[in-house]
């Protein structure tokens, strides 16, 4: 790894995909995830790929279908109001079982919203925004470093299981910069003999997702729910502080927990056991895990950028072991710090 550099989140986001190896990018600029697409611009040709600013949302995701049907590492990117455009493809690409990378720098909303940073976008990731039951691997990074590391670790993931990976950050994390480590490009890439590159003496290959036979749908389904129990099982990523004699513990993504790992850490210094369970992927989601904690503390915290979203997993996966509070705004408005330490001292004092 290199000495560090001072980067945009976008920026290292964008950066760690041409170290991965994409060199096709097909996007449209909308805030707060402008920065990607002009990276690409810039340095895309300086690595041999191509970039191409698509005339639509819908049209991107579309060239990323094709440019992945060849066995190329592709990508896409957007915000909110674009990512929404894109979901029939999305749904598609999984079908076909077309890896990729898509990137959503998150916005307010809902509709056009706001260009402030925001988390209300994990209904639409993690259970699926486009029709038919599909899953997307979704990483949620906490900061600029993070943005680089999982965009690579992102196509790796895709191009092991075939899948469409999906980044869901937030544009605080996107547009905040920080010194980032560049680690050595990636050289080594799998073979992929089922792409559709001409038949060069072999049978042709088919990048399908129609199946007009009912039986046969079904068989395909369930060819992809095996897949995604694989990934459920090998895939789970998580980060625990402090939770090992923690009474009340918070749970939190992307930028709030970075400042739930802030309130932690203060109400440690006050005396108050309190801890964090941060999910790396958003999908699958770390239910064992908090199970497991449900069980020997008082309560759990959610903290979100949204109206509460995420919380709806943890209620799911506590299963009514422990009490889960939520504090979160919606909007793109930035939580506060003082506001979560005067939430946890009414949960620990019995106030709430």
């Amino acid at each position: 790894m290199s000495d560090k550099v001072l980067l945009k989140g976008t920026e290292a986001c964008a950066m760690g995909a041409i170290l991965a190896g994409c060199r096709h990018y097909f996007g449209y600029p909308i805030t707060p995830q402008t920065e990607i697409p002009e990276y690409f611009a810039k340095y895309m040709p300086e690595a041999g790929g191509v970039f191409l600013q698509a005339e639509s949302e819908i049209a991107a995701i579309s060239m990323v279908y094709g440019a992945a049907a060849t066995g190329r590492r592709t990508m896409t990117s957007s915000s909110g109001p674009g990512l929404s455009l894109k979901q029939e493809t999305i749904s598609t690409l999984s079908a076909a079982e077309l890896p990729c990378l898509i990137v959503n720098v998150a916005r307010g909303g809902p509709g056009l919203g706001c260009i402030q940073g925001a988390q209300s976008d994990y209904f639409q990731s993690v259970k699926g925004g486009g029709h038919g039951d599909y899953r997307l691997l979704t990483l949620a990074p906490n900061s600029v470093q993070e943005m680089m590391d999982l965009s690579i670790l992102g196509f790796e993931l895709a191009d092991k299981y075939r899948n469409p990976v999906l980044i869901l950050s937030d544009g605080v994390i996107g547009q905040m910069m920080e010194p980032v480590g560049i680690p050595e490009a990636v050289t080594f890439f799998p073979e992929k003999p089922w792409a559709a590159t001409g038949a060069k003496g072999r049978g042709k290959n088919l990048i399908n997702s129609l199946y007009l036979d009912a039986a046969r749908c079904e068989e395909h389904n369930r060819h992809l729910q095996a897949k995604f129990a694989r990934i459920a099982e090998s895939e789970l990523r998580y980060e625990e502080f402090d939770t090992e004699d923690a009474e009340l513990v918070l749970v939190a993504y992307g930028i709030s927990s970075r400042i739930a790992l802030s309130v932690k850490n203060r109400a440690r210094a006050e005396g108050l056991k309190v801890g964090l369970l941060r999910p790396i992927t958003l999908w699958p989601f770390p239910s064992e895990a908090l199970r497991k904690l449900a069980d020997r503390v008082k309560g759990l915290l959610v903290v979100e950028q949204s109206a509460g979203q995420m919380v709806e997993d943890v209620r799911l996966a506590v299963c009514g072991r422990a009490p889960v509070a939520f504090h979160g705004r919606p909007g793109g408005v930035m939580i506060q710090m003082d506001d979560v330490q005067a939430k946890v001292r009414e949960l620990l004092a019995g106030e709430a």
